[in-house]
């Protein structure tokens, strides 16, 4: 049976992957925010000592809130640095993740197309897919595959906080529809499921 460590895994995209998970016979611990804040360095070293060995990790995590740039602090970069960024790194580093294991890093769209409105979110999501590419080299040598899944509009809570015109971007999206989490739950169970490994590395727009 693998193991899988979902995190920010009570609701939204991340219960999608879990529950997915979880139905392909994964022993899956989800977090909720509560249970593992990424932008609690102490927490996450706390929470992560007392893991068994995974073969599948998610990091997943919520974004800032929407924000003028001018209206940008100190105190939202560092604790978004962290929540983005370093705890993502640090969770990476303390993790026993098994050889042939798989981590899928869930970041955003806006990677490819910045919204000036997200500007951290924008900032330390795409300054972490950096370095995700660079350690999908280093830990291809174990057989672990690093995949970067950047969602498109998905039904969410978030979403609704962020659009209030939902079906006006449902016009702009070729397909006409926002998406589910259980479609992007079954993406990723799907190449656990059918162990596919020679795809590492990339990013993958899943935005209908």
């Amino acid at each position: 049976m693998k193991r899988a460590l979902v995190t920010a895994g009570s609701r939204g995209i991340g219960k999608g992957i879990a529950d997915s998970l979880s139905s392909i016979g994964c022993k899956v611990t989800a977090t909720s925010s509560e249970q593992l804040d990424t932008s609690d360095l102490d927490q996450i070293e706390s929470f992560i000592s007392k893991q068994d060995p995974i073969d599948v990790l998610v990091l997943n995590t919520g974004g800032p809130p929407s924000q003028p740039f001018e209206k940008i602090t100190k105190e939202d970069c560092d604790k978004y640095h962290n929540q983005l960024f370093y705890g993502f790194l640090k969770i990476i580093q303390e993790t026993k993740i098994n050889d042939n294991g798989y981590i899928f890093l869930i970041t955003s769209y806006n990677i490819k197309e910045p919204d000036p409105k997200l500007m951290l979110s924008n900032a330390y999501r795409i300054a972490f897919v950096s370095v995700f590419k660079c350690l999908s080299k280093i830990l291809g040598e174990r057989g672990i595959t690093c995949i970067n899944i950047a969602p498109g509009p998905i039904q969410t809570d978030r979403l609704t906080e962020l659009c209030k015109d939902i079906s006006g971007l449902e016009e702009r999206i070729p397909v006409k529809r926002v998406g589910t989490t259980k479609e992007i739950g079954d993406f990723v169970s799907s190449i656990v499921e059918k162990e596919i490994n020679y795809l590492t590395g990339v990013t993958i727009n899943f935005d209908g």
